[in-house]
């Protein structure tokens, strides 16, 4: 029963911190990355169809993102969704490709995005805690009810500290290399 509850707690972390990874892919930091046009969605006759889910999105240089729609004819409807978007991004038409040029953060937007990161990291951290809340209300229920013995309990409480200290640190970790992607010019 003990072993069932520290692996939950650990489940709940990994996905809490899986999460923040998930948020942070969406944060801009001075590169281009394919993440940055996941939320565009494109008029593909008359249906809202997610942007890679029609084209083939790469990357050739940190400045640039090209997209090439795997139907002819389709590159304005790709360039108008990206525009619409509202990303600050502007695309170009060459042909049957676009062409994405990503701009340089200024200092100010750099430091803006590192606010955004660090909000991210502490909703985080806060979701870790409610994992240990939850995970040492089971443990005082279990020795309540005297399915496991008072000693097993308190050493059940300790790992479960060791597992949210481990956990917080992770999440440091995952701030500390976006904040600096974020800050590297």
């Amino acid at each position: 029963m003990l072993e069932d509850v520290l692996s939950e707690l650990k489940s709940g972390i990994e996905k809490a911190i899986e999460a923040l990874r998930r948020d942070l892919s969406k944060v801009r930091t001075g590169r281009a990355h394919a993440g940055m046009l996941e939320s565009v969605r494109v008029d593909y006759y008359g249906v809202h169809t997610p942007l890679h889910q029609m084209a083939t999105v790469s990357v050739p240089d940190a400045r640039l993102i090209t997209v090439k729609a795997w139907e002819k004819g389709q590159a304005k409807h790709i360039e108008k969704a990206i525009r619409e978007a509202d990303l600050g991004l502007n695309p170009q038409v060459d042909g049957e490709l676009v062409r994405v040029p990503i701009p340089p953060l200024t200092e100010e937007r750099r430091k803006e995005m590192v606010k955004i990161t660090r909000k991210h990291g502490e909703e985080c951290k806060v979701a870790v805690r409610k994992h240990r809340r939850d995970a040492m209300e089971m443990l005082d229920t279990l020795d309540d009810e005297g399915d496991v013995s008072a000693d097993d309990a308190d050493r059940a409480k300790k790992k479960v500290e060791e597992i949210v200290a481990d956990g917080v640190k992770n999440v440091d970790h995952v701030i500390a290399a976006k904040e600096k992607d974020i800050l590297e010019v």
